[in-house]
Order: C-alpha cells, then sequence, then structure tokens
C-alpha cells in the first residue's frame, strides 16, 4: 500500500504526464495558429498563482485592459478561455452554441449525488429534455401565471419586515425559498425549520465546499485523491460526499412524492411538477419511470440547481437591494415619490404597473449591474475545436463569461462602481433599451428560469419601496451605525453583502395597513 508521499508524488507524476501529453496534442493540431492572448503563466501551475482566488472576475477585468475581450490562461493544467464583453459572448455562445454548449467534467458532481442538475449536464439528448419541460412552466408566457402567488408572497415578506426588521436575512431566504418551492411543487414551507428547505441548505452547504476553488484545485493536481477511503488521512471528505447523496435522494423523491399525493387528493395547486405530470402522464395516467426521473431532476435543479439558480439569485438580488437603499437613500425616496405619483395610496402596486414605473425598472437594473451576485457565469465547454478571429480554440477547453467585467465597462457605464438608476433612463425620464442582460447565462446554457427571477425581483423591491422606509440604524447613543459596501467572495457561491445592520420601518400608517390587509387576504 502506498504511503502518502507515495501517493501525493505518483499523483503529480500523473497530472505532468497528462498536462505534457495534453500540451503536445494541441501543439499538433493547432498547425501554426496561435492561442488567444493572455498572461504567461508557470509549468504545472499556469496562472494560478496571479489568480486572485477571492476575486478572480477582477484578475481578468485587469488582464482585459492588456490583451483584450478574449483571453486564454490555464489553471493547474486546465484551458480556460474568458469572454469580457457582452458583444463577444453573443457571437461565441449564441452564434456558435453548436460548439460551446457543453459543460467542463467535475469529478465531484457524481461523487457528492449533485450530477443530476440541468446546470452540470453534458450537452446532448438529455440535457434537450430538461429544456423541453423547462418551457412547459417557465416560458415568458407561462411564468406570468405565477404573478399572483410572486406579489402574495412578496407582501408577507414586506410583513415580515416590518414584524421582525433585524432578522431581514431570515426573511430573505424564506421569501426565495417560498417562491420557488410553490412554483415548482405548490408547497408553502414553513417559516422557519421547514423539513424540506432545511434539507436543502444542508446538501448546497455541503456541496458548496465540495465545489470550492481549494477543493476543486487539489483535486484537479491530485485527482486519485477522490479514490482514497473515509478512514484515510485527507479522505474525511468522502463521509460528507455519502451524506450528500443520501440527501440528494431525499430532496429528488420526498418533494415529488408530495405532489403525487396531493393530486391523488384532489387538493393540488398550480405548479411546475403538476403540469409536467400530467403532461406525461400515458393513457393510464402514470409517467414511465423514465420520464419521472428527469421530472425529479428538473424541479430539483430549479431550487438547487448551480451558482445561478433562481431561489438564490432572488436572495442574492434583493440582499444588494436592501445594502444600495441603506447606502443611497436619495434613490429610495425619487422611486418612492415616483410610486405615489403613479399608483396612489389607497393601494399596492402590483405587475400591471411595471411599465408605468421606469424609475422603479432603472433601480431594478442598476442592482443588478451594480454589484453582480454571480460575477462569472458557471463555465461552458467545447465540445470540439474551433478557429475564432484567427485563434486556436481546443476541445475541452472552459468558456467563462467574465458578467463583472461587462457590467462595469466603463464606455457604457462611466463611474461603474457608483449606484446611479439614472444611466438606465434617457435625459427625459424615459427607460432606456436593455442592452446589458448577461446575469441569466448565454445560448443554449441560459439560465431557464429568468423570468420567474425577474418577476420575483421585480415585485419584492416595488413592494419594499411602496411600503417600507429603509435606511441607517441608530445605536443607543442616538447616532447612525456606518455601513460599509463589503461583500462575500469566491468561486463557488453567489456573491451577497457581508452582514451589516438597518433600520427598516413603515413609510406610513396607511402603508402598514394595506400590506396587512394583502397578507390577510382582505
Amino acid at each position: 500500500m502506498l504511503t502518502i508521499p507515495e501517493f501525493l508524488i505518483c499523483s503529480a507524476f500523473l497530472l505532468l504526464l497528462s498536462i505534457s501529453v495534453r500540451a503536445w496534442k494541441t501543439q499538433r493540431l493547432r498547425r501554426g495558429l496561435p492561442l488567444p492572448p493572455g498572461p504567461k503563466g508557470l509549468p504545472i501551475f499556469g496562472n494560478a498563482l496571479d489568480l486572485d482566488v477571492a476575486a478572480p472576475w477582477l484578475s481578468y477585468t485587469e488582464w482585459a485592459k492588456k490583451y483584450g475581450d478574449l483571453i486564454y490562461l490555464t489553471i493547474l493544467g486546465q484551458e480556460f478561455l474568458v469572454i469580457n464583453s457582452e458583444e463577444l459572448a453573443h457571437t461565441i455562445l449564441h452564434q456558435r452554441s453548436e460548439i460551446y454548449s457543453d459543460r467542463p467534467y467535475i469529478s465531484t458532481s457524481a461523487l457528492f449525488g449533485m450530477d443530476f442538475t440541468t446546470g452540470l449536464l453534458p450537452y446532448g439528448d438529455l440535457l434537450r429534455q430538461h429544456r423541453k419541460m423547462y418551457h412547459v412552466g417557465f416560458s415568458k408566457e407561462a411564468s406570468r401565471e405565477y404573478q399572483p402567488m410572486q406579489l402574495s408572497k412578496a407582501h408577507q415578506f414586506v410583513e415580515s419586515l416590518i414584524d421582525s426588521p433585524t432578522q431581514f436575512p431570515m426573511h430573505l431566504k424564506t421569501l426565495s425559498a417560498g417562491i420557488i418551492m410553490a412554483v415548482t411543487y405548490g408547497y408553502d414551507p414553513a417559516p422557519a425549520k421547514d423539513p424540506y428547505v432545511v434539507k436543502v441548505e444542508r446538501f448546497i452547504g455541503i456541496f458548496s465546499k465540495a465545489l470550492s476553488p481549494e477543493r476543486a484545485a487539489l483535486l484537479g493536481m491530485f485527482p486519485l485523491l477522490q479514490y482514497l477511503p473515509s478512514w484515510f488521512p485527507g479522505g474525511a471528505y468522502k463521509r460528507q460526499a455519502g451524506e450528500c447523496r443520501g440527501l440528494a435522494h431525499d430532496i429528488l423523491n420526498e418533494p415529488i412524492e408530495y405532489v403525487q399525493a396531493e393530486m391523488a387528493s384532489g387538493t393540488t395547486r398550480q405548479s411546475l411538477v403538476k403540469d409536467l405530470l400530467g403532461r406525461y402522464a400515458t393513457k393510464d395516467d402514470t409517467v414511465t419511470v423514465e420520464d419521472e426521473e428527469i421530472i425529479k431532476a428538473v424541479a430539483a435543479t430549479v431550487f438547487l440547481g448551480s451558482p445561478i439558480h433562481v431561489s438564490r439569485q432572488t436572495d442574492s438580488s434583493l440582499h444588494m437591494f436592501l445594502l444600495a437603499m441603506v447606502l443611497h437613500p436619495e434613490v429610495q425616496i425619487k422611486a418612492q415619490e415616483e410610486i405615489d405619483r403613479v399608483v396612489g395610496d389607497s393601494r399596492l402596486p402590483d405587475f400591471s404597473d411595471r411599465e408605468k414605473l421606469p424609475y422603479v425598472e432603472a433601480v431594478f437594473r442598476e442592482t443588478f449591474r451594480w454589484r453582480p451576485t454571480v460575477p462569472l457565469t458557471l463555465p461552458h465547454a467545447t465540445s470540439a475545436s474551433d478557429v475564432y478571429d484567427g485563434y486556436y480554440i481546443s476541445k475541452g477547453v472552459n468558456v467563462v463569461v467574465n458578467v463583472w467585467a461587462i457590467t462595469h465597462d466603463e464606455t457604457r457605464f462611466p463611474d461603474p462602481m457608483s449606484y446611479k438608476p439614472e444611466r438606465h433612463l434617457s435625459a427625459t425620464g424615459e427607460l432606456l433599451e436593455d442592452v446589458v442582460s448577461p446575469y441569466f447565462g448565454f445560448g443554449r446554457r441560459k439560465c431557464p428560469g429568468i423570468y420567474i427571477a425577474d418577476q420575483s425581483i421585480w415585485v419584492s423591491i416595488v413592494s419594499c419601496l411602496a411600503t417600507l422606509r429603509i435606511g441607517k440604524r441608530k445605536d443607543a447613543t442616538g447616532c447612525e451605525i456606518d455601513v460599509k459596501a463589503e461583500f462575500t467572495a469566491g468561486l463557488a457561491l453567489s456573491v451577497r453583502p457581508k452582514p451589516f445592520e438597518c433600520s427598516i420601518e413603515p413609510r406610513s400608517a396607511n402603508a402598514e395597513r394595506l400590506i396587512r390587509a394583502s397578507s390577510r387576504g382582505d
């Protein structure tokens, strides 16, 4: 049996051999064509030591100033192509989608029971079946059916903020989980410690660590580590993988069983799973085992998904919104003046008001642009070699869109670090064309839940603005507590503000009356 040093030496040798063979094959296939420009790296490590691991999008943005919008680099033997402009992302990932729609292989996906999710599937027939099912409930038209529910959830969220404002992070999680569980399964989770939600949060917590930069780099450099027994030093994560697979089994099966039981009793509500079970039922009202497994995977993906899944996007984006309102009270006041002028004080705004509220829409857009919660898209992978603009791009390259660079392009957005909703409006106050929309991906791997997330976030923002006053909290002496714009970082999870304190209270007695009446269903 190999000792640990012998094991590591063997793994390092195999890695070096793999990198050398790949480099030789690439050199032979290039036939004199250059690779895209990029920073020069070291043997084996590539550009890993040059990269800001906490915020790699910042490194890519700086390199783009020197090398252009298309950058080539390597990290521990893995090739990466980074796209730093929306136009280029559209050209490559949309117009050449037949080559750029695959996903890189992630060894931890199957090990941790995550390989069923749509976002990690390789491009092929199974992915097409998934996306066909999403279209049933998540097309632009179908998504409108969920607007009344989303409005109701947003009002419940606002009431929770009024009742316990210091617990706003928990209320954000409840809102996002409540909307997506209702959309997917027609299920209303309990406000705290719901059994389904607890399992999902535990699952995401374990798997996120498995996808962390440190874990990915370690397994990339020493792939044999994934075969260590759980009792072996360094193999503790195998025990976590076993727990994760067990949670994945429950997450796939238990909510579906809930819907099936509700359908049998005739009490089920509108949901994606209900529609799919009805759509794929045979003449005897049963669903084939194959179709049912795909339905389970599609439904679980909606909640779990990837770093850009709908629930996390809703939670993180609204967290950014609250921070922006604390830091920019003048924006909040201007948005509220527009709502008062258009909607009045006898009712709350709803989706029918959206086109009449251009400044609120500008706030919505600027919240996404200012601090994108997913600064880098989930990597695509090339399914064949390609030549673009005279550059050779080999098969299997990881292709990443730098959303941060797109949303902080100074030629489009002067002073990009500032929060300015006015940048989305004309001089006369009309909404400009939304030229930047990279937040949910590109091409055939674009997030299928884009319309659900868009509706959930907008209606929550407008409901908060209409009824709440969000500002800095005061200490015991009456002085305002300073709030800084500080954010989490890393590759595995979406970016969100670090914990901050704020004051949340009703704008008026009438606003509180309206929101409580709505929550009661009056």
